[in-house]
């Protein structure tokens, strides 16, 4: 049974006065601060321990403060830490300590702590919290405002499994399926199969094996694959079975994976026929690629493509401002004049100036990797409205663009939709000219 953690909403403390002096005295002069100290002291307390409660509740015993938690993690990713190196971090270093306002003796917590408020947030659909109060303080502070221009595009995201082919995968659904069973009721399964047959089939991950040479070969134990794996799922579903074998996430993973590449049918004799699946028109189709399951342990990956590359996992749409850097009239050393001349330590001061408006992420999205760009710009437009953060230019990758698209979204949100179009088909090279043949040694022919 696991522990009722609840959340105790409480301010941030104030930055220990031997830290906050350690700070001061490090960085004194050009030494631009860490990232960790200009947050604190720019921003001041943006997130609220409150935000979090529907991810905690408020009753049980008090945990780690789940706002602090998110600056952490925030951190954490910005320097590509593990959640050891981070929880390591949260206890040694000065710059994390300021910004938490930790004192300087801090115990701390254990690194299995983010990884459990990851989960939480996660299952309470509350992702886009820590960005959302980020983008409402950076408004509040004037370093951002709808209007002025901003930029999209998108990035692959592979995800952390193995591509498999159709026969990889089907074998592999089934031994998944055969571990969560033999963890779950190990006394059942033992009853239910023949264990060294399966053993033999499954034992093993399905990227280590060699498949058959022959396709014939290949497609004979793609059948034993599905009758060993309609087999499995007869025995869960049986009436003497436990219901809650059923339940298994795996079990259904690979009922799934079966209906999506096998058809089943029965004869008038009582003849088991099965058959795979293949594109149509020759086959009995496959599903389409945005709901095909391409991996057991991961079954929200999906197969995308994008000009050049392919790839097994997700599609990643990023959004940012990118108005033109304006001069400062600040006079600090590395300041900007009104005249836009930057000083010798100008890149140093750049990263700290207070009036200088750097370009900020203002939307994040993940899809599948089918969805395709154009999909998205709309949703992104809408996401952006809610915030009150609209550009007046947005600049995108071709693939967002479309006719209607440009129409509206001026319509709707007033948007200008600026992207290099590239043409559908490559025009077609210019016939040659070719000097006509002579019809009769006394023809002339006059060239051009």
């Amino acid at each position: 049974m696991g522990i009722v953690v609840s959340v105790q909403p409480a301010p941030w403390p104030e930055p220990d006065r031997r830290i906050a002096a350690a700070i001061a005295a490090k960085y004194r002069g050009r030494r631009a601060r860490p990232l960790a100290v200009q947050i604190r002291d720019r921003l001041g307390e943006w997130l609220h321990d409150a935000d979090f409660v529907a991810a905690f509740g408020v009753r049980g015993r008090p945990g780690w403060s789940p706002s602090r938690l998110a600056l952490v993690t925030v951190l954490q990713r910005v320097e590509n830490l593990t959640d050891r190196q981070a929880a390591e971090a949260a206890r040694n270093r000065l710059d994390w300590q300021y910004l938490l306002g930790l004192p300087l003796d801090d115990p701390g917590f254990d690194h299995t702590v983010l990884a459990e408020f990851r989960t939480r947030v996660a299952d309470a659909g509350l992702e886009h919290l820590v960005l959302d109060a980020l983008l409402t303080r950076l408004a509040e502070a004037g370093l951002l405002s709808a209007g002025g221009k901003q930029r999209t595009d998108s990035t692959h995201v592979a995800a952390a499994v193995a591509a498999l082919n159709r026969l990889e995968l089907v074998g592999e659904s089934i031994r998944a399926a055969l571990e969560a069973l033999a963890a779950a009721h190990p006394q059942w399964l033992a009853g239910r199969i023949c264990v060294p047959d399966f053993a033999d089939r499954y034992g093993s991950p399905m990227t280590g094996w060699r498949p058959p040479v022959s396709q014939a070969k290949r497609d004979a134990l793609a059948i034993v694959y599905a009758r060993d794996g309609y087999r499995l799922l007869e025995a869960v579903h049986d009436q003497h079975a436990p219901a809650w074998l059923a339940q298994i996430p795996a079990v259904d993973v690979l009922r799934q994976v079966l209906v999506q590449h096998y058809t089943r049918t029965v004869t008038s004799r009582g003849r088991e026929v099965i058959t795979r699946r293949e594109k149509a028109p020759e086959g009995d189709g496959l599903p389409p690629g945005h709901i095909r399951i391409a991996s057991p342990y991961d079954t929200d990956a999906r197969w995308g493509v994008k000009r050049e590359e392919f790839w097994l996992g997700y599609k990643l749409h990023v959004t940012e401002t990118c108005d033109d850097a304006a001069p400062c009239g600040c006079r600090q050393p590395g300041g900007h004049t009104p005249a836009g001349r930057p000083g010798r330590t100008g890149d140093r001061h750049e990263a700290a100036c207070p009036q200088l408006r750097p370009n900020l992420i203002t939307h994040v999205a993940t899809t599948d990797a089918t969805v395709t760009d154009n999909r998205m710009t709309e949703p992104i437009h809408d996401a952006l409205a809610d915030m009150s953060l609209t550009p007046g230019r947005h600049y995108l990758d071709s693939g967002y663009l479309s006719a209607a698209l440009v129409v509206s979204e001026l319509a709707r949100h007033g948007i200008t939709l600026i992207a290099r179009c590239w043409p559908t088909v490559p025009p077609r090279p210019a016939p040659a000219r070719a000097t006509p043949a002579p019809t009769s040694p006394s023809t002339t022919t006059r060239a051009p």
